[in-house]
């Protein structure tokens, strides 16, 4: 089917925006409430929240630990591999099937979807958003025939661009080439949401290997939509401005990425922590969290509901705890239940070490109530700054919108190298890539277990990392790994991040450092780790 003829994509882009004048009003009528302070039901126990200054001592949970200590082994540590296999289906056969030899077969359909009242979660400001026409124009003319005479546009000539041409060597694959009229496109403008064939790679890959409930649902109930981010970062922070007023409840499992963190720190919500353990966040903990709020306050949508639960599923940064396939059922009810969103933050899901890789939140949601983070950093470049959002359609749309008026979007040079790559390898062999980077970090981090089993056996604790980049360890006998890392440990010529860093209170004590085995050669670890442990046993 051929490209719309331009005054019909005019009269659509009309359409579009008086259709959104007019719905307005219904998307914006139940949020300003949510700005107000929350005071029609006692919010949850005040040792749950986080609050200005030093606050109350953590909460525990039903064995008596703290939502930190939720990472202290209660054994010695497994050897490695054992222990770390996550509950899963077996591999798919791929005979006389599309589906991605890495996606497990689909899971039990669960009862009907629930209609999702997304106004309710968004902000006053990101329900403000509208369109900008000059972006609107951008995307028009990309898909207006050349014969168009255009003097709308503000876009530079490309003509008096001095780069004119890139030959990029790739590993495993013929070279990308970008000729002269794809090194203009490449350099000039694109659409927020992303260039057209990045985003279609990515749609099928999505639907390919997660297979989402909402891929097939319309619009308004949530349809799976996908957007092009400068990394997942900028996603992260364009969701979170999305979602949270000053005062709103959100949940996650700390120690977590400190990226996350700083980016909640200023927007003012209530940080409730869920306890977890080597398998990610314990249901049974979360659920006695929920268990604050009633059935009442769920049905009358009360705005000290939780809003979201942020969780990175896979490889976790920093603890390395991957979440179990039961324990994502779980939680996926408990959502539904209690009427809140799950931010999927998978950067590592492409460095999990074992086969085949546990179901995402994304493929059990049928009522389009995740919002999922995916990157290309860790498997293709981390400098070229290419993530991806995936979620339902009506809260996608709202992080575009914020998009064309902040970064406008992402590098389209870069766009449209990952494309050519991508378009070069197909699936197939972006996923034979896949593998490969996953048996090199496989590699690494039993280098790096070795090594810790050689020089901290007696002196710290740890489990072997399912996926991505960390060892979380544990030293025995020091409260606070702060100043032992950070003054002393460079004395010693070995650094590691200490465990406060990734604490809701950073100036909580912890016991914890984090080891990246990215980087570091096996003799390079061998050796840092025997200089921690001289220093570990300097310090007891």
């Amino acid at each position: 089917m051929g490209e719309p003829c331009v005054p019909r994509l005019l009269h659509r882009i009309g359409v579009q925006t008086r259709s959104a004048e007019r719905n307005r009003p219904a998307f914006t009528a139940a949020l300003p409430a949510a700005t107000g302070p929350a005071a029609a039901r006692p919010p949850p126990p005040s040792s749950q929240l986080r609050r200005p200054g030093p606050g109350p001592r953590r909460p525990r949970n039903a064995e008596g630990a703290a939502p930190g200590d939720a990472h202290r082994p209660a054994r010695a540590p497994a050897p490695v591999g054992a222990g770390t296999e996550r509950a899963g289906p077996h591999m798919p056969s791929s005979t006389g099937s599309r589906r991605c030899p890495l996606r497990p077969p689909p899971l039990p359909a669960p009862r009907r979807p629930a209609d999702m009242n997304y106004s309710r979660f968004i902000t006053t400001v990101s329900a403000a958003r509208k369109a900008s026409p000059i972006r609107l124009l951008t995307e028009l003319m990309q898909k207006s025939p050349p014969s168009l005479i255009s003097l709308a546009g503000g876009a530079p000539n490309p003509n008096v661009f001095p780069f004119k041409r890139a030959t990029v060597a790739i590993g495993h694959g013929t070279a990308v080439e970008i000729g002269e009229d794809l090194m203009k496109r490449a350099l000039q403008y694109s659409a927020s949401a992303g260039i057209p064939e990045l985003l279609s790679w990515l749609k099928d890959f999505q639907r390919n290997l997660h297979n989402p409930p909402t891929a097939n649902y319309s619009p308004e109930q949530g349809q799976m939509e996908v957007c092009v981010t400068t990394g997942s970062q900028e996603g992260l922070c364009k969701v979170f401005e999305m979602l949270i007023n000053p005062g709103d409840n959100i949940l996650l499992d700390a120690p977590t990425y400190s990226g996350t963190l700083a980016a909640l720190r200023p927007l003012g919500c209530n940080i409730i922590n869920v306890p977890s353990d080597q398998h990610g966040i314990i249901p049974k903990a979360l659920k006695e969290i929920l268990s604050t709020w009633s059935s009442e306050d769920v049905k009358n949508h009360s705005h000290h509901l939780p809003k979201f639960l942020y969780t990175i599923p896979n490889g976790c940064n920093p603890t390395g705890n991957s979440l179990t396939t039961e324990r994502k059922k779980e939680i996926y009810q408990l959502a539904r239940k209690y009427d809140f969103l799950i931010i999927e933050d998978d950067p590592y899901y492409f460095l999990q070490f074992e086969k085949p890789w546990a179901p995402t939140f994304l493929s059990m949601d049928v009522d389009g109530r995740v919002i999922r983070t995916d990157s290309f950093s860790k498997i293709l470049s981390s400098g070229l700054r290419i993530g991806f959002l995936t979620g339902p359609k009506p809260l996608i749309d709202r992080v575009i919108l914020h998009i064309q008026v902040s970064t406008m979007h992402t590098s389209t040079f870069t766009q449209i190298m990952i494309s050519q790559l991508l378009q070069q390898w197909g699936e197939k062999g972006f996923l034979e890539h896949i593998d490969r980077v996953v048996e090199f970090y496989r590699t690494q981090r039993d280098a790096m277990l070795i090594a810790a089993d050689k020089w901290l056996k007696d002196l710290a604790e740890w489990y072997p990392p399912a996926a991505g980049m960390f060892l979380w360890i544990k030293i025995k006998g020091v409260s606070d790994t702060q100043q032992l890392i950070m003054e002393k440990a460079l004395q010693k010529e070995v650094l590691l991040v200490p465990g406060g860093a990734f604490n809701i209170d950073s100036s909580e004590p912890s016991s914890y450092v984090r080891a990246s085995f990215s980087l570091s050669s096996p003799g390079q670890m061998d050796l840092a780790f025997k200089r921690l442990a001289d220093l570990i046993k300097e310090a007891l």
